[in-house]
């Protein structure tokens, strides 16, 4: 991610310097200061070039301020062990934080005829989410996740969620078949141990194999999240809604 906006920096200052000799020349041109055998092509070329530019440089100035402004925020951490004492309701809140985070748009849409999607959500390149969430009281000691939850999330995801990627999220562990049959079906697995890094600040762009980092800018994404609808959210008892409430404890 820095070799590429890297890149992208190196790449825009080639391009503020080519504009201003074009604009140069423009100016040269319009005003009869400078006469030049090529005009007519400087002057076809020249308005889209500097609109083109125009364009760059309102979205580099926005990324900066994307970034300034992330550099600013608290990244959300939370313990294992904090993670470990919630009930199930309150799990899916954290994973919908979590995702929230890492720049997502997402909602806990869990609950009474969910269709498999614990937290749905909407990455900055317009990529919808399907999260299922299991939380374990016990931990790895608990019950493991099967095969059956596996293939019932992709059966759903795509079809019934329009989701690009799906993901099953626990504190616990998963059965071997579980884990074949999600490779082979595509289905993201994150398990206690990269709960645990998650968690504790690493983004989970950093821990997903196959998952390009989003390089749209966050307006783009919020965008997106508006013209495939809202994430309704379900209020639980005990919670004030959908405002990630999910630590009693206080």
């Amino acid at each position: 991610m820095l070799a590429w906006r890297a890149v992208y920096r190196g790449s825009g200052w080639c391009l503020v310097a080519l504009t201003g000799c074009l604009f140069a020349l423009l100016a040269g041109r319009w005003t009869g200061w400078w006469p030049s055998p090529y005009g007519t092509v400087v002057d076809v070329a020249g308005v889209p070039v500097l609109l083109t530019f125009a364009v760059w440089a309102r979205r580099h100035v926005d990324r900066d301020e994307w970034d300034a402004a992330r550099a600013g925020q608290p990244r959300a951490e939370m313990s294992l062990d904090d993670l470990d004492d919630l009930d199930h309701a309150e799990f899916e809140f954290a994973i919908r934080d979590l995702l929230r985070r890492d720049g997502l748009t997402a909602e806990r849409v869990g609950g009474a005829n969910d269709d498999v999607c614990d937290v749905r959500a909407v990455d900055l390149d317009s990529r919808i989410w399907a999260v299922q969430c299991k939380h374990r009281r016990d931990g790895t000691k608990g019950e493991a996740i099967d095969v059956r939850v596996v293939r019932e999330l992709k059966g759903t995801a795509s079809e019934v969620h329009k989701a690009t990627f799906a993901m099953v999220v626990t504190n616990g562990r998963f059965t071997r078949n579980a884990v074949l049959s999600a490779k082979r079906l595509g289905v993201h697995l994150v398990g206690r141990d990269v709960l645990t890094q998650w968690a504790s600040g690493r983004s989970l762009w950093e821990l997903l194999e196959r998952v390009p980092t989003p390089l749209r800018h966050p307006a783009d994404g919020r965008r997106a999240a508006a013209q495939v609808g809202p994430l309704a959210a379900t209020s639980i008892p005990g919670l004030p809604g959908d405002r990630g409430d999910y630590d009693r404890r206080g």
